[in-house]
């Protein structure tokens, strides 16, 4: 990777290298709504902001990744190919401590500097004393101390043409299913699928240059949030605001489900918090005619503002009201 291509998640989200998991979340959920594609729609600068910002909280989220993006800089896929970075034979991690990583153009530098020094450029280094690190395998017949590099085979005995790609999808393609035109053709994506689903195309890989044979292209799928439904479990959920009134007296509501509007009754007496489970309304269930359930969480959201007829019918109910809370609390006391 050129210094250039280099992505800082923390600039992306706007926030510092000492920022708090709580605090990335906020601000995540804060930038995701934002420029999310459908508060955005046809817009292709806000979809791109949208992508960014969800890469960078992939990243940083994850303590592993974030400790590996922290350390490393631009190289951290590199080091997070093993368990514990880059590592030397025997498994003992190599200490990177004081590195700039920003002096080297790619990877490719980075590991002939690191390579030439440790063997003193001695027998066995490549043109113009460099190692040429990619005819070596991982577990044997590299330069001493430098077996386990990981991801690095023997070129001489061929490569595999399998291809893993990448896609993002929104909610709604993944709901309906889609399809995606990647380097060799277009790709049709099932409905259903979720979050580190994989697809198999059989033949769509890169060709071999040594067999000359052409490998399977894996399709491994990222669903982007969305600003209203969320997964929990197998099934969808959202959350909906009814006002005071309809909460003690029940009310037939219009609720967004992921086909479209429908109409759910719910009965008097409802609280904040509890749900409803319309049974079939979730996720589609892949090679079945079958989806899962859509939980309708309540949330009861009083007004800010009253006119003075509403004021008055609240005022008359407080004077009147019978019903009391609170009134076991005094039982609490320590």
């Amino acid at each position: 990777m050129a210094a250039t291509d280099f992505k800082d998640y923390y600039s992306i989200l706007g926030l510092n290298k000492t920022v708090s998991s709580d605090e990335l979340k906020k601000t995540f959920r804060k930038l995701a709504r934002k420029y999310h594609p459908d508060m955005n729609p046809g817009n292709k600068e806000a979809e791109a902001r949208f992508k960014e910002v969800n890469e960078a909280y992939e990243v940083l989220s994850d303590p592993e990744k974030r400790k590996k993006y922290d350390q490393y800089g631009q190289y951290w896929k590199q080091a997070a190919a093993t368990p514990s970075g880059w590592s030397s034979a025997g498994g003992t991690a190599v200490d990177f401590g004081g590195v700039d990583f920003s002096q080297y153009g790619s990877f490719d530098e980075f590991i002939n500097a690191l390579l030439g020094r440790a063997a003193g450029n001695s027998a066995g280094n490549g043109r113009n004393g460099q190692w040429n690190y990619s005819n070596y395998r991982t577990s044997s017949g590299g330069p001493s101390g430098f077996e386990d590099f990981a991801g690095y085979e023997n070129r001489s005995t061929g490569t595999s043409g399998d291809t893993e790609v990448t896609i993002s999808l929104t909610l709604g393609e993944a709901f309906r299913g889609t399809s995606k035109r990647v380097a060799t053709g277009e790709v049709s994506i099932p409905a259903g699928v979720k979050t580190g689903s994989k697809i198999r195309v059989k033949g769509k890989g890169q060709v071999d240059p040594y067999t000359k044979q052409q490998g399977d292209l894996y399709l491994k799928l990222e669903v982007l949030p969305h600003a209203f439904f969320q997964f929990e479990g197998e099934n969808l959920v959202c959350e909906v605001p009814i006002t005071p009134d309809e909460a003690v007296l029940g009310a037939a509501i219009e609720v967004p489900a992921p086909e479209g509007m429908i109409t759910v009754k719910f009965p008097a007496g409802m609280r904040s918090g509890q749900s409803l489970r319309l049974r079939g309304k979730g996720w589609p269930k892949p090679k079945k005619d079958e989806r899962t359930d859509l939980l309708v969480k309540i949330a009861i959201v009083p007004p800010k503002e009253l006119t003075a007829l509403e004021r008055e019918c609240y005022e008359k109910i407080n004077t009147n009201r019978t019903f009391n809370p609170r009134n076991t609390l005094n039982q609490m006391v320590l």
